[in-house]
């Protein structure tokens, strides 16, 4: 409030040429009037909510049955799509889970060929383990596939220690696990064991 009256002080002051009252309203309102309220005028609130408990409680007011307020909608389940394209898209379910089943199978067989005959993975691979990694990939693949495609989430069936987040941590460690399984076998020109 002081800021407004001495803003109109300035404003109106002969000094500064940016006057515009007329000398009449400059006469009966100085700049520095500010107006105040009398001390016995009184600001009641009152709050609606009781108005109403009050005309509730009456005898007078007949008595209306209050609205059942309507029961909230229970949330639907979410529903997993079984399209192709979203089963296989980028951040669906089906490539991160499969590379690692196939990961923790071919991790797991590449160490134990390389334990018992003692071949790096670059010789199990010429030595015929295509057709196996193919059959293999074949057969994970289309046994990981059949759930999905029918609404089946691998996050509604784990519980216990088998988890889904447990299953998905496997296989990231399983591909990396491959990744240096290799690198150190071309490294080294030879057998890891």
């Amino acid at each position: 409030m002081a800021m407004a009256t001495s803003m109109q002080s300035l404003l109106a002051s002969p000094i500064s040429g940016l006057n515009n009252r007329s000398k009449l309203t400059q006469m009966v309102v100085p700049s520095g009037f500010t107006p105040r309220l009398a001390r016995n005028a009184r600001l009641r609130v009152r709050c609606m909510a009781e108005q109403k408990d009050k005309m509730a409680s009456s005898p007078n007011q007949e008595d209306k049955p209050e609205p059942t307020p309507m029961p909230t909608p229970s949330p639907k389940p979410k529903v997993n799509s079984t399209s192709f394209g979203d089963v296989f898209a980028f951040s669906g379910p089906a490539p991160e889970r499969i590379n690692g089943r196939l990961a923790m199978i071919g991790f797991v067989a590449a160490m134990a060929v390389e334990v018992s005959k003692g071949s790096d993975v670059f010789t199990q691979i010429s030595d015929g383990g295509i057709q196996w990694f193919l059959g293999t990939s074949v057969l994970l693949s289309v046994a990981s596939l059949i759930p999905l495609f029918k609404g089946v989430s691998a996050e509604s069936k784990s519980n216990g220690l088998m988890t889904s987040d447990a299953e998905l941590w496997n296989g990231r460690f399983a591909m990396l696990g491959l990744v240096a399984l290799a690198l150190t076998e071309y490294v080294k020109g030879g057998a890891l064991v």
